[in-house]
């Protein structure tokens, strides 16, 4: 009785390992996934640096905050 219990654990152990193989292969590999890199900016009022998208560019500078923005460059 022992072995038969240890045989069905054997075979879940198994279809486990195989249904988890089977969801990585329809994925794509992690090194030909796009990194998509975007451009840092620094805000003309405190200097921290943000992506340009979630940037406020006001003319010719860049700020972090509306905030900042009405307090314009330092």
């Amino acid at each position: 009785m022992f072995k038969f219990l240890v045989l069905i654990a054997i075979g879940f152990v198994v279809l486990a390992l195989f249904r988890a193989s089977q969801r990585t292969l329809g994925r794509p590999p992690s090194s030909t996934r796009e990194n998509k890199v975007e451009d840092m900016v620094k805000c003309a009022h405190c200097g921290v640096n943000l992506p340009r998208s979630e940037a406020i560019y006001s003319g010719r500078d860049f700020f972090c905050t509306l905030e900042h923005k009405q307090l314009g460059r330092k």
